[in-house]
């Protein structure tokens, strides 16, 4: 299916994960709307997607602040005409053992990475009903899948996103709302290589352009089918 001409909100979208989806989206004609904490990456992200030929805008605010988000995606949604596709991709990686971590910071993980995917998209939800139809990609990740040491904070509130995401596509799918859940092993992005998860490596490792490909594919597939949950690894790291 062609996706010209629809909206997409991408949460994160400064950088990382984020900025690769939003412009493969744009290239393929998708309006953009990217939101994340830090003005200037956003600045400068949506000046990229512009010189792509579409409308593109930004919203400034943290995702673990309800009035925030939903003040922020109610006014790109305005300023792209609606809400097509929301990709909640924006999330926080403290990593450490469970008896040394402060339990500020353990809390402020799964904050951000749980509570900020339920308010974005509470938020788009009216929408994409009024439309009748979306599409909500949720990005968890293979840590919510397992658990490993030193992760407990990060793998707690992906594997809640899965089970979110899964109730989300429960009720939503009857109006014709595809909720995705996809589980990504570990990409070279900016929080992974700063947090020593990976060297980076684009040999072997799996970059942001490889995900971003992975999500535009999704999104294209006939309406009639959708992909309930999906993970991506490198092949040989």
């Amino acid at each position: 299916m062609k996706i010209q001409g629809k909206s997409a909100i991408i949460t994160g979208g400064g950088r990382g994960l984020g900025k690769a989806v939003a412009l493969i989206l744009a290239s393929e004609g998708v309006n953009i709307g990217i939101t994340g904490r830090n003005e200037e990456n956003l600045k400068m992200t949506v000046d990229e997607i512009q010189k792509l030929g579409v409308n593109a805008h930004y919203a400034v605010f943290s995702m673990d602040n309800e009035i925030q988000v939903k003040a922020g995606l109610d006014s790109l949604a305005q300023q792209l005409g609606g809400v097509d596709i929301l990709i909640n991709n924006a999330g926080i990686g403290d990593f450490g053992s469970i008896e040394e971590m402060p339990t500020e910071t353990w809390e402020q993980v799964i904050k951000t990475n749980l509570f900020g995917v339920y308010y974005a998209a509470k938020t788009v939800y009216p929408y994409m009903k009024e439309k009748g139809q979306g599409d909500i990609i949720n990005v968890a990740s293979t840590a919510g899948l397992k658990g490993g040491p030193n992760m407990s904070a990060y793998a707690a509130s992906k594997a809640a996103v899965i089970s979110l995401s899964q109730s989300m596509m429960a009720e939503w799918r009857k109006q014709n709302i595809r909720v995705i859940t996809l589980t990504p092993s570990t990409i070279a992005s900016d929080m992974s290589i700063q947090g020593g998860l990976t060297d980076g490596n684009p040999e072997k490792v799996l970059q942001p352009e490889d995900f971003a490909e992975w999500v535009r594919d999704i999104l294209k597939m006939n309406r009639r089918a959708m992909i309930a949950n999906g993970s991506i690894f490198s092949t040989n790291p």
